[in-house]
């Protein structure tokens, strides 16, 4: 492995030292009653209202969505339109995340831009939903009978936490 100063010319190139490897005793199987480990889910299919009209008519609703990384939420805000206009954002941030939808063989910010407002919603609810790992819901009690009950807690826009 190399180092190098970050500019042509700036400096010499220094060696970087060799990695460290250390021997690792053999795990023994872990006992019957220890729990098995968890798996992150990272897709989550939706279902549309309305459904999104291709070209063809073809109405597709059927989708799925993955979950944000941190890269899916900066990389539109250096989107020219997006910097022009913020609203945008979802638009490209849902165009990123969306896996598939329908029989579509892409699914990007343009099949999003041209969705029914009803859908946009939708997808920009779901997207919370998911990415919040459900804490947009918060456990309260009713003031004057003391019955429990959740609200909602999401509101902000899209990609902003």
């Amino acid at each position: 492995m190399r180092r190098s100063t970050g500019r042509l010319g700036a400096g010499p190139i220094v060696d970087a030292p060799a990695p460290v490897t250390a021997e690792v005793p053999e795990q023994t199987a872990a006992p019957a009653s220890a729990p098995a480990p968890q798996r992150l889910l990272t897709e989550f299919p939706f279902e549309l209202p309305r459904g999104y009209v291709d070209a063809s008519g073809t109405v597709h609703r059927d989708g799925v969505m993955r979950l944000a990384t941190a890269r899916d939420e900066l990389i539109p805000l250096r989107d020219v339109r997006v910097q022009e206009n913020p609203a945008y954002l979802s638009v490209v941030l849902l165009g990123r995340v969306i896996t598939r939808l329908g029989s579509l063989a892409t699914v990007h910010d343009g099949v999003v831009e041209n969705m029914f407002a009803s859908d946009l919603a939708f997808l920009q609810d779901f997207y919370r939903q998911v990415n919040a790992e459900g804490h947009t819901r918060a456990a309260v009690e009713c003031p004057h009978c003391s019955e429990p009950f959740e609200v909602e807690l999401g509101g902000s826009r899209l990609g902003e936490s």
